[in-house]
């Protein structure tokens, strides 16, 4: 937007992320996430200085973006009657949003894209049942790319899969059968930015990209060169079972507007190529819309940040969809035992604490509780790295990912620690004790040093997840937590001969 502007970012246009911002005095468009906006609202309930509020792709529904427009409406509603908002997406459920806004105007614009050829590809079945999609991704890439020009953008559900995917076309390009000229590029939420970076940068002159991605890649982001897109039909999306306070992913099919969406990604820059594996009748079975989060996420920061807002019952907010009652039921009784509301469910001192360190309720309670005890600098670190992706590699074990973090280089890391800082700040002096010290420098040699101090990430994390404490049972990777759900490691990983492990989900 800025560069459309011939202006450099921070100056019409500017952004605001939980590690970085670049706005100035000149701003008059600020591009934030949704999660930031909701915390706007929170600490600003009149949005001083703010004429309009764009939600832009509304179809993903993030909890973050339905409790963005629910505090946005209410604000319209009782204080602010001036406040324009505009709910947008290429695939939106025009109806139902348009009653929640009260019948808006509805505006429609066919937009600038270049022509689709849609095709179908059906994973062949056998005796066991369908083609692994590894496989059937590996054959309809290579035939992609035998028989039409391009680079190719290939939608998976999952790492896991990326990875594989990506060692089967390293394969075919040791036996010949791709060309050296082919980068095989993976895209996830997981790698740094500079490996973000190299997916989305255009190929180099006489090369051709194969990017493997996963939903990450459905909307916003164009990478030139890409006119193939090859679609398995099918995302990870985080599933929350209020019984256990576990959240679990889940392999589902994708719906009809994200496999619009996908499409779409192959006729931004010239007519392209959509290859689908699955036949075309199955379309039609597809879900509508992706389901939204606030039906199967964790709602315990949604209830905090209600709670602060004077709100007890959900339906005093205009949501689109309304959190469902057990696991809405089930966040107030987490919250009251980590101390943040109280038997009635107003916001306590506790709790006003944990919303200002920003953190999910759990880790938010953690670091205040671990600054008591003066770690609050490896908790806040710890917390920092769970919540942001990439930090401190993707080691299951947190304290090897803990220790990586004290060393790693790079602004980005930099960024993160100074977050951790301002979280130990925001518990220091709210936590029964006035914080021992902690984060003021008083521990600097534990602190240096990480998890030599005596503590380790296991010890922090049981602040956070009394009911993930797990005691090995009979065998080398096999686990029983505290909650009596069992839980399984890989028996080549080092903590599979651990007699206890926190969990963290």
């Amino acid at each position: 937007m800025a560069s459309l502007l011939g202006e450099m970012v921070g100056e019409t246009v500017g952004y605001r992320m939980r590690l970085d911002n670049r706005v100035s005095s000149r701003t008059r468009i600020e591009v934030v996430t949704e999660g930031v906006f909701a915390r706007m609202v929170l600490d600003d309930p009149v949005l001083s200085g703010i004429s309009a509020v764009i939600f832009d792709e509304f179809h993903e529904r993030s909890l973050d973006a339905d409790f963005g427009l629910a505090l946005a409406l209410d604000v319209q509603s009782a204080l602010r009657d001036d406040l324009r908002i505009l709910v947008m997406s290429a695939t939106l459920d025009v109806e139902r949003i348009a009653a929640l806004l009260d019948e808006p105007p509805v505006i429609r614009s066919e937009g600038r894209s270049f022509p689709i050829d849609i095709r179908h590809r059906d994973r062949s079945g056998s005796g066991q049942g369908q083609e692994r999609i590894e496989d059937a991704m590996t054959a309809a890439i290579l035939d992609a790319h035998s028989q039409e020009e391009g680079s190719i953008l290939a939608f998976l559900p999952g790492q896991a899969e990326i990875l594989r995917t990506a060692e089967r076309l390293e394969a075919k390009q040791r036996e010949g059968r791709l060309p050296e000229t082919v980068r095989v590029v993976p895209l996830y939420g997981n790698l740094s930015q500079k490996e973000q970076d190299l997916a989305i940068r255009p190929a180099r002159g006489g090369e051709r990209k194969i990017v493997l991605t996963t939903s990450i890649a459905e909307t916003s982001i164009t990478i030139d060169g890409v006119r193939i897109v090859i679609d398995s039909g099918l995302q990870r999306l985080p599933v929350f079972e209020p019984s256990t306070g576990i959240t679990r992913l889940e392999t589902v099919r994708v719906s009809r507007a994200s496999a619009d969406q996908r499409a779409g990604r192959a006729g931004r820059t010239e007519p392209g190529i959509a290859i689908r594996l699955w036949h075309a009748g199955q379309t039609a079975t597809l879900p509508a819309f992706t389901p939204p989060q606030i039906l199967a996420s964790d709602l315990s920061g949604l209830v905090l940040d209600m709670a602060h807002w004077g709100v007890k019952d959900p339906d005093a907010l205009s949501f689109l969809d309304p959190p469902p009652g057990p696991a809405f039921a089930e966040a107030k009784t987490l919250l009251i035992q980590l101390g943040a509301l109280d038997a009635d469910g107003a916001l306590s001192p506790r709790g006003h604490a944990m919303r200002t360190i920003g953190l999910p309720p759990r880790l938010a309670a953690m670091v205040i509780a671990s600054s008591d005890e003066g770690y609050g600098l490896e908790a806040a670190m710890l917390a920092v790295l769970m919540t942001e992706q990439g930090l401190g590699g993707n080691d299951v074990d947190l304290d090897e990912r803990l220790r990586r973090f004290f060393r790693e280089g790079g602004e980005r890391a930099d960024q993160a620690r100074k977050l951790a800082r301002r979280m130990v700040q925001a518990a220091k002096g709210k936590s029964t004790d006035g914080g021992k010290g902690a984060g003021s420098g008083g521990n600097s040699a534990g602190i240096s040093t990480g998890i030599s101090t005596g503590t380790s990430a296991a010890r922090l994390l049981m602040h956070a997840y009394p009911d993930r404490i797990a005691l090995q049972r009979g065998g080398r990777g096999r686990f029983v937590m505290a909650n009596g759900r069992g839980a399984e490691l890989p028996e080549t990983e080092r903590l599979a001969g651990a007699p206890m492990l926190v969990i963290a989900t």
